[in-house]
């Protein structure tokens, strides 16, 4: 399993938001590029890149950013964030974006975001999956910067793409996000039980290397993590063996 570092912009700045709540913000006194960097010294070959004025309202503000960020090539990066038509996940492709990572469209333009699948081809696509679990703890997707609430249950919203190849899913816990409070391993492990030619990347709740390797014993192909490695809460001696250039 490789960790992935995150960086999420709002209105030009880095931040992490908690739970998918933009009034709970923590903003980051830290240059974008630096970040980059800096991931890229600790040994990361991806980087997550989630444009959250795009995802709340499909504002271009930090696209000027996000267009420095894909075109560097020295660490692929994996883009999100108000992907709503085949223009929008064109350009970022074409920014030098190794992947486009789309979300609400997923829902709510499934039979647009099949054909993307075919035209760009799986690897060039990451369906990105938000959820809030109901009383019963069944899986359900949120969209429009997790403001709304759907009653696709997550399996369900994967299971429309099993014809399609897809091969890379991001799953957010939305009440573990930006919360420090532990991935929900449980959750993952079921993605991959039902669903174990998808690669997932699991997303919320990172506080340690212990939830890294309990990630990784479940199956997960890749870790998401924004603000423990913000706050320089896992040593870079615990994050080595998930960062495959370290």
């Amino acid at each position: 399993m490789r960790l992935i570092p995150a960086i999420d912009l709002k209105g030009g700045h880095c931040v992490r938001l908690l739970q998918g709540d933009f009034a709970l913000e923590t903003r980051y006194d830290v240059d974008p590029q630096a970040l980059l960097a800096k991931y890229r010294g600790f040994g990361a070959d991806w980087l997550h890149i989630v444009d959250l004025d795009g995802a709340r309202d499909g504002s271009s503000g930090n696209r000027t950013i996000v267009a420095e960020l894909a075109a560097q090539s020295a660490i692929k990066v994996q883009v999100g964030g108000g992907l709503r038509n085949t223009t929008a996940v064109a350009h970022m492709l074409d920014m030098g974006a190794a992947r486009a990572v789309v979300g609400s469209a997923a829902l709510i333009k499934a039979d647009q975001v099949r054909s993307w699948l075919r035209y760009f081809g799986p690897d060039r696509i990451t369906l990105a999956f938000d959820v809030r679990l109901d009383e019963t703890g069944t899986p359900h997707v949120v969209t429009h910067g997790w403001r709304q609430q759907s009653r696709m249950p997550l399996w369900d919203a994967v299971a429309g793409y099993a014809s399609f190849e897809l091969k890379h899913v991001l799953c957010t816990d939305v009440s573990r996000d930006g919360a420090l409070s532990g991935p929900n391993v449980e959750l993952y492990r079921e993605a991959v039980r039902r669903f174990p030619a998808i690669a997932w990347q699991a997303s919320g709740g990172i506080r340690h290397a212990g939830d890294l390797a309990a990630l990784a014993e479940c199956g997960a192909s890749a870790a998401i993590s924004g603000k423990a490695l913000l706050e320089e809460l896992i040593p870079i001696e615990e994050l080595r063996p998930f960062l495959p250039n370290a």
